[in-house]
């Protein structure tokens, strides 16, 4: 997926006259940026509407460009593959992927991103049969690539690599469970002045993220400079006993982390 990513972000770079973010932007000029990244991802694919496989919630307005939640609902969860996450007018509008392994439900997933410029924010669901359906919100927001950090880059960088992970409410037998996972990570998008030397920080950001129950895959996320400082996943998984829950990250400097957690107890 990094050609896909490696594409979007030329694709913003190179813009032209159509392609150019702004929050004056009219209907048409967001569609046809839109068109562009479709083209640029899927290729001849085609990208239907749907009001049913997958909806976006995000604030209207962000109180915090660098730190905007973002929840995917997929209702239809057994026909869901995979969904795909696109900022339009970000730099780099590919934000995230996530494919679905036997062991997730994939109902709903939550993230943070950071949102750039008044922008059209697309969710494009994959499903099972090959197909591909399309999502849309609007959110006004500015900024949230370049903010600072507000500490030095060696403390953003502290700790690098640790995680956390949590599990919501009882667990019942066949019944999904909801977790939450903590990467610490400063995820520099290479467009932040380190207030120190002045320098923009180069780029260095979670490009991989994996979840396994026991060897049974939950999800995988390939990821950008859109995820937030420190990501934070929302997901569920099937409690079926598989073994530990394993988490692998790895960003585009070479860092790699692993970490293995218990697995939450089956109550009767």
């Amino acid at each position: 997926m990094r050609t896909i990513a490696a594409f979007a972000i030329g694709l913003a770079l190179s813009a032209g006259p159509v392609l150019a973010a702004g929050a004056g932007d009219s209907d048409a000029e967001r569609e046809a940026r839109w068109g562009e990244i479709k083209q640029s991802v899927f290729k001849d694919r085609a990208v239907e509407k749907t009001d049913t496989l997958v909806s976006i919630d995000a604030p209207a307005r962000a109180l915090d460009a660098a730190l905007v939640p973002i929840t995917l609902t997929m209702p239809q969860k057994d026909r869901v593959k995979g969904v795909y996450l696109f900022i339009d007018d970000n730099p780099s509008p590919y934000a995230a992927h996530f494919e679905f392994g036997p062991a997730a439900d994939p109902s709903e997933v939550k993230l943070r991103v950071r949102v750039n410029n008044y922008t059209n924010v697309h969710a494009v669901v994959e499903t099972k049969d090959g197909k591909l359906h399309e999502a849309v919100k609007f959110v006004k927001a500015s900024g949230g690539c370049s903010a600072p950090m507000g500490m030095s880059d060696e403390e953003a960088m502290r700790g690098m690599g640790e995680m956390r992970l949590k599990f919501g409410g009882d667990v019942k037998p066949g019944q999904p469970v909801e977790a939450t996972l903590m990467v610490r990570h400063p995820n520099f998008s290479g467009m932040q002045m380190n207030q120190i030397t002045r320098d923009y920080t180069p780029a260095r950001y979670v490009q991989k993220l994996s979840v396994a129950y026991g060897d049974t895959p939950v999800f995988t996320l390939d990821g950008d400079i859109s995820l937030a400082t420190n990501p934070v996943i929302n997901f569920a998984l099937l409690p079926e006993g598989r073994g530990p829950i394993k988490v692998t990250a790895s960003d585009n400097q070479g860092g790699r982390w692993e970490h293995s957690f218990d697995a939450p107890a089956v109550s009767n």
